[in-house]
């Protein structure tokens, strides 16, 4: 009977003891007293470094590639050659058409001078045929005499005509000769490739021998005149942000540091799958090293409060929908309504409901019961 009297008087004791442990002792908890500092509101967004002109650096004419003059990682200026083709067949097309229009100006040169012979021919003719009209009137000459001069009239005209006609297909002829020339001359102008501006070579896709069609990738580059970052962000930022907003971007080679942007232009398109959108942001410095396409976080700034009450995010406790903090009182932690303001990438703002000096509390990280109103607790 003594026996299971003590047993059951341990038994009672230690449900007290986890009673008391449960529900009256202290609790160890976090504390963070409340200060005043400047916030900084920004959204986040995920992306890559890119170029806002690329080009890719391609033939216009098929021929074998002779000499490339510039490398990845080279900077180039605008009409710099970048690499030459085969030429020689170019060369022989040219002198063709050289020649081929020297000639073609030697014939209109001919037909201007024959030209010359058959009006001479047919002013010689008309004045024959007036004479001889008049004389076959007072019978001094026959009619036979008198139809040939008209015959001959119009022999002469129908030279002029030739003549004419002669000319003016000559001409054609010089046209089509300078056309050729031209254009085999812009045809040799095709086997150097220029830089079509100022830029960085930052990839080399050929090299001497190979065989180049129009179209086909012998370089890239880009113009450093604008380098942003294209940033995915949630649709829900869309509101706070607009175009010249600073920034801060940082890249993943150098996460410890940020570097100064600004937002150029907004999206228009969301995607339907992730419903973000694009946010370019400019970058107006860059690291040491860096690669277009590399990944990047941008951070825009949309807000800033030089004298705010600062409260850390981890200690913001929602109830039934509403904002609250465990502020320390006595010993106990006791639930207060605030009202948050702007928030920052780890703090946000209290408009209502807290002041600097304040010490709000938190239970550490793991612990899976809550912090109730009026519970004590235990400070580190």
């Amino acid at each position: 009977m003594k026996r299971s009297i003590l047993t059951w008087s341990i038994v009672a004791a230690l449900a007290g003891l986890a009673v008391y442990k449960l529900k009256f002792a202290p609790v160890p908890v976090i504390a963070h007293t409340v200060v005043r500092a400047e916030i900084i509101s920004e959204v986040m967004g995920t992306g890559t470094l890119e170029a806002r002109v690329k080009t890719t650096i391609s033939p216009r004419i098929q021929e074998r590639l002779l000499e490339v003059l510039a490398d990845q990682g080279d900077t180039v200026k605008a009409g710099q050659l970048l690499a030459r083709l085969d030429d020689a067949e170019s060369k022989q097309q040219v002198a063709i058409a050289e020649a081929t229009l020297a000639a073609a100006r030697q014939t209109a040169a001919r037909v201007q001078a024959d030209l010359a012979r058959s009006e001479a021919v047919l002013t010689q003719a008309k004045l024959d045929h007036e004479r001889m009209s008049g004389l076959v009137a007072t019978r001094a000459v026959s009619q036979s005499d008198a139809d040939k001069s008209a015959e001959a009239l119009l022999v002469a005209e129908a030279d002029l005509r030739r003549s004419n006609a002669a000319i003016a297909e000559s001409a054609g002829q010089i046209v089509v000769a300078e056309k050729t020339l031209l254009f085999r001359q812009k045809q040799l102008a095709f086997t150097g490739i220029h830089a079509p501006y100022d830029g960085l070579v930052i990839r080399r896709d050929r090299d001497a021998g190979e065989m180049l069609v129009p179209g086909a990738s012998l370089m890239q580059i880009i113009s450093l005149d604008e380098i942003w970052v294209s940033a995915w962000v949630d649709e829900t930022a869309m509101p706070a942000l607009r175009a010249d907003q600073p920034a801060r971007i940082t890249f993943r080679s150098a996460p410890t540091r940020s570097f100064p942007g600004k937002v150029s232009r907004l999206g228009r398109e969301t995607d339907r799958e992730t419903r973000e959108f694009l946010v370019d942001v400019r970058a107006n410095e860059l690291p040491e090293n860096w690669t277009i396409g590399q990944r990047a976080e941008v951070f825009i700034e949309t807000g800033r409060q030089a004298d705010a009450v600062l409260l850390p995010a981890a200690f913001v406790v929602w109830i039934e929908g509403r904002a609250g903090v465990f502020i320390h009182s006595g010993g106990k932690a006791k639930w207060r309504e605030i009202t948050p303001g702007l928030r920052g990438a780890d703090h946000l703002s209290v408009t209502k409901g807290l002041a600097a000096g304040d010490q709000v509390l938190r239970l550490p990280e793991g612990r899976k019961v809550e912090l109730a109103d009026g519970q004590r607790v235990k400070l580190p």
